[in-house]
């Protein structure tokens, strides 16, 4: 019988392209229309063709949500995970899964930047498919998306980091709860000799592994033996800076303050520069849940904040995100396709706002107003898909529109 694939994004051609050798594995997507082939010589379908009595095997990229008609048609599906845990078997290397709502890039780099030295490399949803990684290597860093965990129901972590967990991607799963259900679903198969960094939440979740709790980054300094005055990194960025030095503790029985103090920041997360007024603007397009603009807003609490808001909101309420906004000095810009829905927000909870629609808009209008002892904030808590290319795109034009001032 043949083998199938499901989507031909970054997982599955990084498949495609190192697994599949003996010819008996088909790739379905739905942006092909007619049946081809790939540079790798695999066939390439249209969803229509596929055909569940005629594949021993399923394999989807994360992406492709459950009610999608190839999911529901599907009898032996397994995710990128179980497939290489079956593949490796007791040669798989130590797995450190990183999941959460906001942070786990971030986390899973400086996990990484404490580890390299010690063997690891770090894929997953950080860009890295897992066909890519290292078989050899001694530890696989892998952040962990939702998706994936959803599909997921062998593979296994050593240890697994979970940040907090807050509303996102509630179109893929449905609600709150089956997301929340797809993040500490690791627990449950997790063994004695594996680890579990929790928010304290969860300390009662189900579970054999040994359970770290935290309520926040004093919990996890403690846990370290650390002093947070030690560290370089202010929130968000703390919390995720104490959870890669929890593992290197649980590892290695050691805190490398020193090493995490020399990791660099990426671009467009809470990224500060200044305009050539002096004028300070903070590139956080990176931001595209309500968590991640909540913890930047949370940054800046102590000035007025110029915030702007918008775009793809993936179908979650965004009034847990205006409660926190009430109390403080702000005045927000919407733009993209929830700027309606914004603007509703903004009135209900008394926020002054401008209804903006473009980022270049939004931009324009702050410039009329912001004062240097304040702070003009892109962080969307939406993804970006419906005005621009990626999340990366929209903050290197919110660059170019203020250098353009």
């Amino acid at each position: 019988m043949r083998k199938s694939l499901f989507g031909y994004g970054g997982t599955i051609k990084a498949i495609a392209k190192n697994f599949i050798k003996d010819g008996l594995w088909d790739i379905y997507d739905d942006k092909f229309s007619e049946i081809s082939k790939d540079e790798f010589g695999n066939t390439l379908l249209p969803v229509s063709e596929f055909d569940p009595a005629k594949s021993s095997l399923e394999i989807p990229s994360p992406g492709i949500p459950p009610h999608h008609e190839l999911i529901k048609k599907t009898r032996n599906l397994v995710s990128e995970y179980d497939y290489f845990y079956e593949i490796y078997k007791e040669n798989l290397p130590f797995n450190i899964w990183i999941s959460g709502t906001n942070g786990k890039t971030t986390t899973t780099k400086m996990t990484q930047h404490l580890l390299e030295s010690k063997g690891s490399v770090m894929g997953g949803n950080v860009g890295i498919a897992l066909a890519n990684l290292d078989p050899h290597a001694k530890i696989w860093i892998l952040e962990t998306s939702s998706f994936t965990l959803h599909y997921t129901n062998h593979a296994t972590p050593g240890i697994y980091v979970l940040l907090p967990i807050t509303p996102d991607h509630l179109s893929w799963h449905g609600d709150m709860s089956e997301y929340e259900k797809a993040k500490l679903k690791p627990l449950a198969s997790m063994s004695e000799s594996s680890v579990a960094i929790v928010p304290e939440i969860y300390a009662n979740t189900p579970t054999r592994a040994k359970v770290i709790a935290y309520k926040d980054e004093s919990d996890l300094a403690k846990f370290c033996g650390v002093s947070v005055d030690d560290i370089n990194f202010k929130t968000p960025f703390l919390l995720d800076a104490l959870l890669a030095l929890a593992v290197e503790k649980i590892l290695f029985d050691r805190c490398d303050v020193a090493l995490l103090n020399t990791f660099v920041i990426e671009a467009n997360k809470l990224e500060e520069f200044n305009d050539k007024n002096g004028r300070i603007w903070v590139n956080d397009t990176k931001a595209t849940n309500i968590d991640a603009s909540i913890q930047a807003v949370k940054r800046y609490k102590d000035h007025f904040i110029h915030l702007i808001l918008g775009g793809d909101d993936k179908g979650v309420d965004m009034t847990p995100l205006f409660e926190g906004l009430k109390s403080l000095r702000v005045k927000i810009y919407a733009i993209g396709s929830n700027s309606d829905k914004l603007m509703k927000l903004a009135t209900k909870f008394g926020i002054p706002a401008l209804k903006c629609d473009f980022l270049q808009n939004a931009v324009n209008e702050i410039n009329k107003e912001l004062k240097t002892s304040e702070i003009a904030l892109l962080s969307p808590a939406a993804a970006s898909l419906d005005q621009f290319k990626s999340y990366a795109e929209r903050g290197d034009k919110f660059k170019e529109f203020i250098k353009s001032l």
